[in-house]
C-alpha cells in the first residue's frame, strides 16, 4: 500500500513521505548547548472552526499523518480543551513511551515500555470509547542503556492496512516486528546490530511493501530496506560512522520528477538512496552530525535541520543533488531544530525549536516572516489542521496558532501533564498522548476514565 504525500497548496510535484518518530514525537536526548526558556507568551483568542467529516479524514496511519508531512485533512479539529473540557476519554497507560500514535480502522495503537519489569509493548484501544482491544508483548528483558529522557518505546508505529509494524532496540539489535490486527506477532526479525548512546526514536518509513529502517549508532552505521510480508532485510547500506554519536532522524521517502528515492539525514550529511538496490545516490554535507526531526518537502526542496553539535537548516534543491551544481539553495543559523520537525505549507515553512521558538519562513528564500517565542520546552512535532497549527510542550501545554503571514496565537490548552509525542488529528478528534494517558479530545466532552492492564 502506498500513499502519495502531496505538498500542501502551492507545490507542483508530489512527494512520498512515510516516515513515523519522535522523531516522531520522539524524545531526544537535551544534548550539551540545548537552550531553554520560560518567557511568557500572548494572550490568545479562541474562534472555533465548523467543518464537515468526511471519511478520507479519519485515519492517522503513521508518524507526520495520512499525508506523511504533518498536516491533517480534517479541518474539523476543536481548539480549547482542558482536563475537564472536550475530553471524550482518557485511557491510564502504565510504563513510559514517547511515541506518537497511530489511528487505523477502529484502533488508536501505541508503544509502550514497563521498566520495571523489562518489557516493550504494542497496545490498541477503541477508538469511539478508549477500551483497552488487545495488548501484544513485543521483547522482554535486556533493555539498552538509554538517555534518562528518552523511553524504551519511542519510535511511533506504521500500518499499511494489513500490519501494523514497530521497531524497538533490544539486547545488541535493532529489530522490526509485524502484529496483525488481533495483535499477534506475525514475523519479528533482527535488522541489524545497536549499539546505543542514548537510545532509539527514528520511526520506520513504509512504501512498495517496504520498511526502511534507520540503524545509525555508536558502531557499524546503516541505512536498511525490510520486506513488510516476511521481514527479510532485502538490502543494508552503510553510512558513515563517527564513533562519537548515534544520530535519530526517520529515513523518508521523496517523488521527484516521477521517481522515488530514500532520504536520510545524519552523521555529518543529508544522504538520498535509490529504494530498490540502496545505492547511495547523493550526499550533502550537513546539518549536523546529531538530527532527529524529519525533514520537510515542498515538491523541489528538502528542508533538513538538525541538531548537535552543529546547529543549522537546510534548503536542498533535489534538481542540483547529485549534479554538480550546489544543491544548497538556503542555509539559516535561525529557525534550527533539533527534535520537532519542520512543517511545509502553502510556501511557508514553519518550526516550532526545542527551545520553543515558533516561526515562519519564506521556504524559497529562508527569510524569517515572523518569530514568536512560546513558553516551555518542544520534542512533540507541530500539526497543521485547517488554517491552525498545534504543538505541545514537555510541559503539557498545546499552543494553537494560526498558519499565517502574522502570528495569532488562539489557544493554549493544559492537561497538566508532560507531552513529547505528537498531537493526531482526524475523523473529527484530536488523540493526544501524556506522560501519564492517551487522550481523546472532541467537542463538549465528559470525562470518561479508562485503564491499560498488563500481564505481569
Amino acid at each position: 500500500m502506498n500513499r502519495i504525500c502531496k505538498p500542501s497548496q502551492g507545490a507542483g510535484k508530489k512527494v512520498i513521505l512515510w516516515l513515523a518518530g519522535v522523531c516522531s514525537s520522539l524524545f531526544l536526548p537535551v544534548l550539551p548547548g540545548c537552550g531553554r526558556n520560560r518567557a511568557p507568551v500572548a494572550e490568545p483568542t479562541a474562534p472555533a472552526p465548523e467543518v464537515t467529516v468526511t471519511s478520507s479524514d479519519a485515519e492517522w496511519p503513521l508518524w507526520r499523518g495520512p499525508d506523511a508531512n504533518g498536516i491533517s485533512p480534517d479541518a474539523s479539529a476543536i481548539v480549547t480543551w482542558g482536563p475537564e473540557k472536550n475530553v471524550l476519554w482518557r485511557v491510564a497507560l502504565e510504563g513510559q513511551g514517547h511515541s506518537t500514535p497511530i489511528v487505523v480502522g477502529q484502533l488508536v495503537v501505541l508503544t509502550t515500555a514497563v521498566e520495571s519489569r523489562q518489557q516493550q509493548w504494542v497496545l490498541a484501544f477503541d477508538r469511539e470509547t478508549g477500551q483497552e482491544r488487545w495488548r501484544g508483548l513485543v521483547h522482554e528483558g535486556a533493555l539498552p542503556r538509554k538517555h534518562p529522557k528518552n523511553s524504551h518505546a519511542s519510535a511511533s508505529p506504521v500500518s499499511d492496512g494489513r500490519n501494523i509494524y514497530v521497531l524497538f532496540i533490544h539486547h545488541d539489535g535493532l529489530y522490526a516486528t509485524a502484529l496483525d490486527f488481533d495483535g499477534e506477532i506475525v514475523w519479528q526479525e533482527k535488522v541489524g546490530t545497536f549499539r546505543s548512546e542514548h537510545g532509539y526514536g527514528s520511526s520506520p518509513a513504509l512504501y512498495q511493501g517496504r520498511l526502511f529502517v534507520n540503524g545509525d549508532s555508536l558502531e557499524n552505521c546503516f541505512v536498511a530496506a525490510v520486506d513488510t510480508q516476511t521481514g527479510k532485510v532485502l538490502w543494508s547500506t552503510p553510512r558513515t560512522t563517527t564513533g562519537r554519536h548515534g544520530s535519530y532522524a526517520t529515513p523518508l521517502v521523496v517523488e521527484f520528477q516521477g521517481k522515488p528515492q530514500l532520504v536520510l539525514s545524519g552523521m555529518g550529511t543529508t544522504d538520498g538512496y535509490d529504494i530498490q538496490t540502496g545505492k547511495r545516490l547523493w550526499s550533502v554535507p550537513g546539518p549536523a552530525e546529531v538530527t532527529a526531526c524529519t525533514p520537510a518537502y515542498d515538491g523541489t526542496r528538502l528542508f533538513s535541520s538538525g541538531g548537535y553539535p552543529e546547529k543549522e537548516l537546510l534548503a536542498i534543491r533535489l534538481d542540483r543533488a547529485g549534479s554538480g551544481e550546489e544543491p544548497v539553495e538556503w542555509r539559516s543559523a535561525k529557525a534550527v531544530t533539533y527534535v520537532p520537525s519542520p512543517l511545509y505549507h502553502n510556501g511557508r515553512l514553519y518550526v516550532v525549536t526545542d527551545s520553543g521558538v515558533a516561526a515562519c519562513l519564506e521556504a524559497a528564500t529562508g527569510e524569517v516572516v515572523w518569530q514568536e517565542r512560546l513558553q516551555g520546552n518542544f520534542s512533540s512535532s507541530p500539526v497543521l489542521a485547517g488554517s491552525f497549527i498545534y504543538a505541545a510542550s514537555e510541559e503539557g501545554k498545546t499552543y494553537v496558532f494560526r498558519a499565517a503571514d502574522k502570528f495569532e496565537l488562539v489557544a493554549v490548552n493544559d492537561l497538566g501533564e508532560g507531552v513529547f509525542a505528537t498531537p493526531v488529528i482526524c475523523g473529527g478528534r484530536i488523540y493526544l498522548r501524556t506522560s501519564k494517558a492517551l487522550y481523546c479530545l472532541g467537542p463538549s466532552g465528559q470525562v470518561t476514565l479508562q485503564k491499560a492492564t498488563f500481564a505481569r
